[in-house]
């Protein structure tokens, strides 16, 4: 894939990001609004200053352990997050031995065809690379691995509780069966049904105030695709991975909330 994005620009990684959503949404992936919503996460990473924070990564330290100790782990796609961090979160499931479910919003025919075509082309490609350098297998393993990650979503099977028309539908082996769910960018309406299914959802989200943070078991207000890049690490690396009994997702709210106040009194400085 190539794109216009030059390294050398100070804001090189989102000028990046656009253009993949770009040719995303040049191949049909991507939901009208998907722009929209990616610039209104844009604004709320400027107020984060473009990192993670530390109770970002200790929410995504407390994902990987949740992922690792699930009974049935699942990884939700919608067109964004295939377009930015599809390449991450497939390399995440196969560390994890789970599935991919593409479950999108505003779901048509042709936005799945555009959708499961790219993340098989993604999978072949990752295929074809070296293993991440974390991994303490062989290159076959890893091969293997990669090529056995199930990809969900092209003849849906069940329904989601509490949701009406086509958002509802997932995977009675996928969504349906699991018990815990990475669900990056999701809608406030769907995280809710999911919670009341008795899942625990992990959500990425950089509004700490949306309905999906709120409501979600763990929330990790980041960027996408740092978080992407450190749950893989961190899912390679983690040896062990009991979970927070305690677990105050409210609390990580506040300090997103936090970082965000302090860098705005900090403009000027």
């Amino acid at each position: 894939m190539g794109h216009a994005a030059d390294p050398s620009h100070p804001r090189y990684k989102s000028l990046l990001a656009r253009g993949l959503l770009e040719e995303a949404a040049n191949r049909g992936m991507l939901a009208g609004s998907a722009l929209i919503a990616h610039g209104r996460g844009e604004a709320f990473d400027y107020l984060l200053g473009e990192e993670t924070s530390n109770s970002a990564m200790k929410a995504t330290i407390e994902i990987a352990k949740r992922l690792k100790s699930a009974e049935k782990a699942v990884i939700s796609l919608n067109g964004n997050t295939a377009a930015l961090a599809g390449d991450d979160l497939l390399r995440c499931a196969a560390v994890l031995g789970c599935a991919i479910e593409i479950n999108i919003f505003y779901r048509t025919p042709e936005r799945m065809k555009a959708l499961l075509k790219y993340i098989d082309e993604r999978k072949k490609y990752i295929h074809s690379q070296q293993p991440p350098k974390e991994w303490k297998g062989g290159v076959d393993e890893w091969h293997t691995a990669i090529m056995e990650v199930p990809i969900l979503g092209a003849e849906p099977d069940g329904l989601i509780p509490g949701l009406k028309g086509p958002r509802a539908k997932c995977h009675k082996e996928g969504i349906i069966s699991c018990d815990t769910i990475l669900v990056p960018l999701e809608d406030g309406d769907r995280c809710e049904a999911l919670v009341a299914m008795g899942k625990q959802v992990l959500v990425v989200d950089l509004n700490p105030m949306s309905r999906s943070a709120k409501m979600a078991s763990v929330t990790i207000v980041d960027e996408l695709c740092r978080f992407a890049n450190n749950l893989l690490q961190l899912l390679i690396e983690l040896d062990e991975y009991s979970i927070d009994s305690n677990w105050d997702n409210q609390q990580i709210l506040q300090d997103a909330l936090d970082v965000m106040a302090t860098n705005m009194k900090n403009v000027t400085k």
